[in-house]
Formats: structure tokens, C-alpha cells, sequence
């Protein structure tokens, strides 16, 4: 058996907070204490000086698309694109760099630019080059703009839903022509977002990853490949496709090798585009955005994933969506029962616009919110896209974290990458400070979900992952970090202290304008994955 003892360090261990030295064996923690007995009790043990350094439990982030988040590493991020303008100068510079191959980007986000509106079709074609074709997805990448030799090329779009001349590609569409744009890419290509992504994950003390796969999102090859690649970042893969019968669910996990059946299986779109599914009529358009699954379909395949034992799942952002989703689970319990239900953990991802019904509800049956608190830091607010899509009132109720934890919700944080930048310590930030009142968790929820949680809502439930005490996995993560504060939610009394008889582990301050914490190192049972 071989033994690594950490020293000199900080830990973040509900059973032992103020330890200064942890004891590693064949990648489980064994003991956590103090220096001299911890020599003492392992006196052949490598000696692992960490200077100070904070330790904690590695995180998971519950929600990713891993050769998507790739692809935006590698090549053309549209992220930082401040106007119109500015995308339209990355674009042309991108393809004058890359002469040949279709141009894929993704990131932009109109409501950010001054002219308030995306690039139109003739705009690309002069910057990206005649005849070249060009992808670009939306931030939330539920709709994209292309450049008309790509659109040409798919003459079946004309007569596809979600395709108006002129306008951004959406629904059907954008699915079509999104297919068509990663049908280019070769299988190095791939290969080589795949590890380019797993590495910045490891390297932000990332251990695990939820790959959110579907047939509208990059298809079978492509989550065939993934599960296929080796790199010491964990991926659990769900696959979006509904099923209607215990066989056809069991079946479908044979073929892909996939973990579940959920992630981004489609009930609705998203905000940005206007394809969320609401109850009333979008603020700044007319119509209520799109519904890809109803209540019976729903019903189907909570049903067929119940009796053959495997998670199911959701994406599911408006309100009209969520009424779809618990009815859908509502039928299921009737039938089944509630227990049965609840065992399998089953899971709706952002549930963003929930009411207090679909709280109770979610709550009673088990099933788990994998949530993403950088879409409230990037588009919540009175002056944010939310507001200017569905009005401040409804806008001032999306993403009520704290509601969903005290109703007995078992959360789970993660990025949704590319969508917002996978970077968990920020995650956490943001679900702390919440840009509505009230809806904010404390940090050390937040961060429990972003670690605990995660591994939860991955079937993972032996009570000890997503923890540094004795017995646990040695997943863990080395940070450069300031002082460790213990602190209440954002929008309650603060409770600050670093007395170490409090018994409470503490964690690096996070509110506005710190640095977040460096990662040094992260360990995936016991094996390093990233050092700096």
C-alpha cells in the first residue's frame, strides 16, 4: 500500500476543519489531523509539502458539452465580441488565418452589442470570404447565423421549422444546419477539442464531467468518441432522446454506452432565442416560445426509464415547460409510486423559471435541479437579457436557488459549457451572489452543490464523495487561495469568521472583486490530473 502525506496545508473537512495534513492510500483519504501524528501514524509515507496551500473536494460540473467547449477553445470564441462590429473583425481576421475549411464560432450574444441585433447572412459572406462556409452559434446555442454557401448547401431548410430568410437559424433549422457544419470536422479535429476541453476542466480542479449529448446537439459518433477517449477528467455521459418503453430505453443505452437518458433532451429552448416555452407571451416579441415535448411524452419516458432503472432527464427553462414536465412526472408517480420514482434521482437541467407548485413537487419526488448560476451573472438584472426578454417581474423570479434548497430540492452547479465559461469557483460566486434578493444561496451551499451535489446528481450516492473525511475518494484539488472565511448568503446577516473553534470549515472569500482561488494541482482517486 502506498501512502502520500499531505502537510502544511488548509482543508476543507467537516469532520476535521482545522487539519493541517491528510493521509492519501491507493486513492482514498485514510486520516486528516495534525502534522506530528500524522508522520507518526504513517512514518513511510512520501511527504507532500503544500506551503500553505488550501485543499478541497475536487469539483464536478454536472452539465457540459465537452467537443462543443472544445471547439470554442481551439478556434473562433465570439465571447469577447463587444459589438456587431467586433464579432464581424474576429470573423474576417479567424478566416484570413484559417484559409481552408468551414469556419465554426460560437459565443456571440446580441443583446450585449449596441446595434442589438446578430450579424445578418450578407455581412458574413463578406467577411468570412465567398463560398465559405460559416457556422455560428448563438451563446446559448439554441440558434446560430450562417453564411449562405452553408445554407445553399441544405436545400431542405426552406420547408424545415425555425428557418424565416433573413433571420437566425432556430428549432428544426438550426439543428439541420448545425448537423451539416460538424459534418466537416475530421475525428483528430475532434480528438483534439475533446482534450483540449478535459484540460481546462482538470486544470480548474475539475475531476468530472457531465457530457449533456443528443441526435440535435453533435450526434451518436460524436458521444461514441468521447466515451472512447482517455483522459483522467471522468465523463458520465446522458444522451437526449426520448423512449417510450422499458426495452427501447435499455436498448438505447446498449448501443451508445451512455449512463442515462436526459441532459439536453429537449422539452423547450432558451431565453435568448425565444424558444423557452412560457406561459405568457415573450416581453420584446410576439408568441410563447417552443414546446418539443408534452406533458404524454414526458410521461413516456419517465415511465420507460423508471421500470428499466435508469435516470432520466430534462432541459427545461419556462414555466409552460416546467407545467409540461411535472405533469409528465405526476402521471408517473400515479402509476408507480412515488419511492420508485425517487430512487432513480431523476433530473431537470437549468429549470429556470419554476413557481412554488413546481418546487413542492420536484422536492416530493426526488428529483434533482442541475442548475447554472453564471446564466443569472451574465444575463440577470433590471438591465440584462432576461429583463428585456420576459419583463422585470417574471425576470426577477428566474432561478430561485435558495426556494429549491429549502423545499428539500437537492441542487447541483454547474456551466453548461460553452455556454458560460467552466469555471466553477466563479459558479459558486454566482449562485452567493444572486442578482435577485433572496435567491441566493451560501457559499458553502453553493459550493456543496457544485461538489457533493454533483456527484449526487450522477447517481453517486455513498455519502462520502464530494468530501474530504476518512473513507472518502481522494479526489481532491490544490489551490492558491487568501484567507478562508466562514459566510452566510449574500443577502443575509454575515457571519464572518476564522476562529477555528467554530468547527466550521472555511472557504476563500468570494464576493465581488476577489480573486478567485488558482488551481495548483487536481487528484482523481488519488492520481494527478493537472499540475500547475
Amino acid at each position: 500500500m502506498s501512502t502520500q502525506l499531505l502537510i502544511g496545508g488548509r482543508f476543507y473537512s467537516a469532520s476535521s476543519p482545522d487539519a493541517t495534513a491528510m493521509a492519501v492510500s491507493d486513492g482514498t483519504v485514510v486520516w486528516l489531523g495534525a502534522e506530528q501524528p500524522g508522520r507518526a501514524l504513517h512514518p513511510d509515507a512520501e511527504i507532500v509539502d503544500l506551503d500553505g496551500a488550501f485543499v478541497a473536494p475536487a469539483f464536478v460540473d454536472p452539465h457540459v458539452h465537452v467537443t462543443a467547449l472544445g471547439l470554442k477553445l481551439t478556434g473562433l470564441d465570439l465571447s469577447a465580441a463587444r459589438s456587431l462590429e467586433h464579432c464581424l473583425r474576429l470573423l474576417r481576421e479567424f478566416a484570413a488565418a484559417h484559409s481552408d475549411g468551414a469556419v465554426l464560432g460560437d459565443g456571440w450574444d446580441e443583446t450585449a452589442w449596441p446595434e442589438g441585433r446578430p450579424p445578418t447572412v450578407e455581412e458574413i459572406d463578406a467577411a468570412a470570404g465567398a463560398g465559405r462556409q460559416v457556422y455560428l452559434s448563438r451563446v446559448d446555442a439554441h440558434s446560430a447565423v450562417a453564411s449562405s454557401a452553408l445554407l445553399d448547401a441544405l436545400p431542405e431548410l426552406a420547408a424545415t421549422d425555425g428557418f424565416t430568410r433573413g433571420e437566425p437559424v432556430r428549432a428544426a433549422a438550426h439543428h439541420v444546419v448545425r448537423a451539416a457544419a460538424l459534418a466537416g470536422l475530421t475525428r483528430a479535429q475532434r480528438d483534439r477539442a475533446r482534450a483540449a476541453a478535459l484540460d481546462h476542466a482538470a486544470a480548474r480542479g475539475v475531476v468530472a464531467v457531465h457530457e449533456c449529448a443528443g441526435p440535435e446537439i453533435a450526434g451518436r459518433a460524436d458521444v461514441r468518441e468521447l466515451l472512447e477517449f482517455e483522459h483522467g477528467v471522468q465523463v458520465r455521459a446522458y444522451w437526449g432522446e426520448a423512449v417510450r418503453s422499458a426495452e427501447q430505453a435499455r436498448a438505447l443505452i446498449d448501443e451508445l454506452g451512455v449512463h442515462a437518458l436526459g441532459g439536453d433532451l429537449f422539452v423547450d429552448g432558451s431565453f435568448g432565442s425565444r424558444t423557452a416555452w412560457l406561459r405568457a407571451p415573450y416581453a420584446d416579441a410576439t408568441g410563447c416560445g417552443r414546446s418539443y415535448l408534452d406533458a404524454d411524452a414526458i410521461a413516456d419516458h419517465v415511465r420507460a426509464c423508471t421500470v428499466a432503472g435508469i435516470q432520466a432527464g430534462f432541459h427545461v427553462i419556462g414555466d409552460a415547460a416546467m407545467d409540461a414536465v411535472v405533469a409528465g412526472i405526476e402521471r408517473v408517480v400515479a402509476e408507480l409510486g412515488g419511492p420508485a420514482v425517487a430512487a432513480l434521482g431523476h433530473r431537470v437541467e437549468h429549470a429556470e423559471l419554476v413557481d412554488g407548485e413546481h418546487i413542492a413537487r420536484l422536492a416530493r419526488w426526488g428529483v434533482i435541479a442541475s442548475v447554472q448560476p453564471g446564466f443569472d451573472a451574465a444575463w440577470g438584472g433590471p438591465d440584462g437579457m432576461y429583463a428585456a426578454r420576459l419583463g422585470a417581474e417574471r425576470a426577477a423570479a428566474l432561478n430561485p436557488f435558495a426556494a429549491m434548497a429549502s423545499a428539500g430540492v437537492a441542487l447541483a452547479i454547474g456551466s453548461d459549457a460553452p455556454v458560460t465559461a467552466l469555471d466553477p469557483w466563479a459558479a459558486v460566486r454566482a449562485a452567493a451572489a444572486h442578482r435577485t434578493p433572496g435567491h441566493g444561496l451560501s457559499p458553502r451551499a453553493a459550493f456543496a452543490a457544485a461538489t457533493r451535489g454533483a456527484w449526487r446528481a450522477g447517481g453517486v450516492r455513498d455519502g462520502v464523495a464530494g468530501t474530504l473525511v476518512p473513507g472518502a475518494p481522494a479526489s481532491y484539488a490544490v489551490w492558491d487561495a487568501g484567507e478562508l472565511v466562514v459566510a452566510a448568503a449574500a443577502d443575509s446577516v454575515q457571519r464572518w469568521s476564522t476562529d477555528p473553534r467554530s468547527r466550521v470549515p472555511g472557504l476563500p472569500a468570494l464576493e465581488s472583486g476577489a480573486p478567485l482561488p488558482t488551481c495548483l494541482r487536481t487528484v482523481h482517486r488519488g492520481v494527478t490530473i493537472y499540475a500547475k
